[in-house]
């Protein structure tokens, strides 16, 4: 569904993606590890159209999207959750929600989309009135993650959805993570540092070092990777 093809990014003189190629296949869970300054967030990013390559190919559904601008990313069914959630602080969980749906102007389609986030987060719905500040981290990247849905992506990504939450919340994430691909039939590309957890959920990884991709290989593999072990998994 979706296949970087050699693309390199770069901020000013200093390259943050050395030509890395990775695929996503429709309807599975795909993680990339690394550790901080790997190159994770810009992989996304330039994903997502808010970083422009400096070269290589972003296909998505067979389609070149590399340079498009982010709402036409948006648009043909690509979403990202970002790192640190970036909510809208001072509206409510409800107008959160709704700037997820901008691009939605079917009113019927927006109820139905809501009632899907709320099913899947019924937190959400209980606090639907409350100003988005207000919230736990673990709420606030609950809401976070509903946004993206609002925008009925068919291909989602995720970047270190457990930043910042509390443990018990964090597998409550994960757990969900799980049932918007199974259920909704979302295909998902995470990021993400706490890499046990990734490795868990997901079917393939990718291990991205100073912008590289120095292995890929099955999660089930990965996990028993002795390198992998050693440096990601605390031995």
């Amino acid at each position: 569904m979706l296949e970087l093809k050699n693309l390199a990014v770069s901020y000013g003189a200093i390259h943050a993606l050395h030509g890395i190629s990775l695929a996503v296949p429709a309807g599975g869970i795909v993680t990339l590890i690394g550790s901080n300054g790997a190159g994770k967030s810009t992989t996304l990013r330039t994903i997502s159209g808010l970083v422009k390559p400096l070269s290589g190919e972003i296909l998505y559904e067979g389609r070149n999207i590399a340079g498009l601008p982010p709402h036409e990313i948006v648009k043909r069914g690509l979403s990202q959750v970002p790192e640190g959630r970036m909510i809208f602080a001072n509206l409510t969980v409800h107008e959160n929600l709704m700037m997820g749906a901008y691009l939605q102007h079917d009113k019927a389609v927006i109820r139905q989309e809501l009632a899907l986030v709320f099913a899947t987060f019924p937190r959400l719905q209980e606090r639907e009135q409350q100003v988005a500040g207000t919230l736990s981290g673990g709420e606030q990247q609950m809401l976070a993650i509903g946004r993206a849905l609002m925008s009925r992506p068919k291909f989602l990504m995720l970047d270190e959805p457990s930043l910042g939450i509390a443990p018990l919340l964090v597998k409550t994430i994960f757990e969900k993570i799980v049932e918007i691909n199974r259920e909704r039939g979302i295909t998902i590309l995470l990021v993400e540092q706490n890499a046990n957890r990734a490795l868990e959920i997901s079917q393939f990884g990718y291990v991205l070092e100073t912008g590289r991709i120095i292995l890929s290989d099955t999660s089930a593999a990965l996990r028993q990777n002795p390198q992998v072990r050693s440096a990601y998994l605390g031995g």
